[in-house]
């Protein structure tokens, strides 16, 4: 989606296409996508880098007394929403910046911005594509959400049963008025859940659309009174939404670096090393990937979530999945992400994780073709087959553990994220839920 434009190009479009309102957008520590409007006339302004906002107002950034920010505009993620045709509206997505003219540290997109020099530095860049689920629920008289589902469908269902098409379509045809190329989109296995693929592109456009995508898909959810929610598991029983990570490192003159013809399985021996840091640090990334207490309803066996720390071309149980095409397309998909995850921050841990296993020259262990959730525990512990955090709280002290990933978040962005973290848990584990009522209040 990233047209490269330059600010005179941004400029003489907002112009020409009679823009009159630009939205200028960042994302916060816990992946939330902020927002600050202008008029067209201050827009120079804006690409000149003189909009100041208030950080303090914003969860995990600034105390008061450092709370004059500034935000910079990418001229390159300049779009016009379709959906507004008077008057017409469009939008940046902004770094934050100090007041001395810095990078923010608690900046997400910084934090990306600099796992990815890192990978320049060593002569490499990342691209990513990324599988995002969601479901849609009815809303009720007064608007608000529902867990009432829109359909009854299975697995690439089509209508009339999958009543939610006219919006997949609708959100489709949004999404590619906004740049985005569209790979596939279909119903999901769960009654109400839906994916659409968008092609893979560098990491940092990447995490620009997985925020632009969550946000259209709001919008037109809505426009068809519908909510549209991308919490990981909303319902017991059925499969929750993942957000499935396709990487490959290409090399700074456009060659996949994971792709060896001669190499085991066609994968070459740095692809190894960088299949070795992801599964090395797994558990210290989890946090950052699934990064809220109901994550972790959806990373249990039977849901076909991973559940385990290991890899395979064969199936889908394992954590890491060697997709069969190579060339070009070899690359790894990571199962364990979901769609609540900052993208940001996400692919910035596990770009660090893989750049570890690269420099360490790490050495996965071997690939497990059988179906682990059919394995007992014994079985699994003699081949050495480790478990992602059971919850919130375990994630949490993994990473505290993890100095690699830790340092890939930088202090500021760890320190707040654990911070918010361990509140959400400490409510969580304090809080009677619906379950318990049931299950103890006429059986004491």
């Amino acid at each position: 989606m990233s047209n490269k434009m330059s600010k005179q190009e941004v400029l003489e479009k907002a112009r020409e296409m009679d823009i009159q309102f630009i939205h200028l957008q960042f994302t916060d520590i816990l992946g939330v996508m902020k927002n600050v409007a202008i008029t067209i006339e201050q827009l120079e302004k804006a690409l000149d880098n003189e909009i100041m906002f208030d950080g303090s107002s914003i969860d995990g950034f600034v105390r008061i007394e450092e709370s004059d920010m500034y935000l910079i505009p990418d001229p390159s993620t300049f779009a016009v929403f379709p959906w507004v045709s008077s008057p017409r509206e469009a939008r940046l997505i902004c770094d934050v910046y100090t007041k001395e003219g810095e990078p923010f540290a608690g900046c997400p997109r910084n934090a990306l911005k600099r796992v990815l020099k890192e990978a320049e530095d060593m002569g490499y860049k990342l691209n990513v594509g990324p599988e995002c689920e969601f479901f849609l629920f009815h809303t009720d008289e007064r608007g608000k959400p529902t867990l009432e589902t829109h359909d009854n469908a299975g697995y690439f269902d089509l209508a009339p049963v999958d009543l939610g098409e006219s919006a997949r379509r609708d959100m489709v045809l949004t999404l590619k008025q906004m740049g985005f190329e569209i790979e596939a989109s279909h119903h999901e296995s769960a009654p109400g859940q839906h994916e659409i693929d968008f092609k893979y592109n560098d990491a940092l456009t990447t995490a620009d659309n997985i925020m632009t995508f969550k946000m259209v898909v709001r919008i037109i959810a809505q426009r068809h009174g519908l909510h549209a929610t991308f919490m990981p598991k909303p319902i017991y029983g059925i499969p929750g939404s993942g957000m499935h990570v396709n990487m490959s490192l290409y090399t700074l003159d456009g060659r996949n670096a994971f792709y060896d013809e001669a190499g085991k399985l066609q994968l070459s021996e740095l692809a190894y090393n960088y299949l070795g840091g992801l599964l090395k640090h797994a558990r210290g990334f989890a946090a950052i990937t699934n990064p809220t207490v109901n994550s972790y309803k959806r990373l249990v066996p039977g849901y076909e979530a991973p559940v385990y720390v290991a890899w395979s071309v064969a199936n889908r149980s394992p954590l890491v999945r060697v997709p069969t095409k190579r060339g070009n397309s070899t690359r790894f998909e990571l199962r364990n992400p979901d769609p609540a995850a900052n993208p940001y921050i996400a692919l910035a841990v596990v770009l660090k994780a893989g750049l570890d296993g690269i420099r360490n020259k790490t050495q996965p262990p071997a690939p497990i073709n059988g179906n682990i959730y059919d394995m007992d525990k014994l079985d699994r512990e003699e081949m050495g087959i480790d478990n992602l955090p059971h919850n919130l709280f375990e994630a949490i002290q993994e990473l505290k553990r993890n100095e690699v990933i830790k340092s890939a978040l930088g202090g500021h962005i760890y320190k707040r994220f654990v911070e918010a973290a361990m509140i959400e848990w400490n409510e969580y584990r304090t809080r009677i839920s619906e379950w318990e009522i049931q299950k103890y209040l006429t059986k004491f």
